[in-house]
C-alpha cells in the first residue's frame, strides 16, 4: 500500500517592491530531503551571482556560506525557511516548507492511468 513520504515543498517568487507588478511565481521543486532542498536555491544563488549588484551578491554569499547552515538546520527540524535576495526594484524569495507527498500516479510512467481516459473535454461553440 502506498504511503505519505515526508518531503519538502520549494518555492520562488519575484516581487516588484514599488508595489507596481503582482508578485510572480517563478518555479517550484520538489525535494525529498533537506538537503536537496536547500541546495535548489545554492545552485541558484551561485548561478546568478556574477549578474547580481554588489549588496545583493554579498547578501547571497552570506547565505550560501553562513545561512544555508541554518537552513538546513531548520528544515532537519521540520520547520519553513525563507532566503530573499533584492536587487535594484526586485524582490526575488526563496522558500521551502515541509510537506507530505500524498502517493497519486507515478511521474515516470509512460501511460495515463486508467482513470485519464474517463475525462471528456467538454464541446466548444
Amino acid at each position: 500500500m502506498n504511503t505519505t513520504q515526508r518531503g519538502y515543498w520549494c518555492e520562488c517568487w519575484t516581487e516588484d517592491v514599488t508595489g507596481q507588478q503582482p508578485p510572480a511565481f517563478i518555479a517550484s521543486f520538489d525535494a525529498h530531503t533537506a538537503p536537496q532542498a536547500d541546495r535548489w536555491i545554492a545552485v541558484i544563488l551561485r548561478t546568478i551571482t556574477p549578474m547580481l549588484d554588489p549588496e545583493a551578491c554579498d547578501a547571497a554569499w552570506d547565505w550560501l556560506y553562513d545561512g544555508r547552515i541554518e537552513t538546513r538546520r531548520a528544515l532537519l527540524r521540520a520547520e519553513p525557511c525563507t532566503v530573499t535576495i533584492s536587487q535594484a526594484e526586485v524582490r526575488v524569495t526563496w522558500t521551502i516548507r515541509p510537506v507530505l507527498f500524498l502517493p497519486l500516479a507515478h511521474r515516470q510512467v509512460i501511460e495515463l492511468p486508467a482513470c485519464a481516459y474517463e475525462f471528456k473535454p467538454r464541446p466548444t461553440d
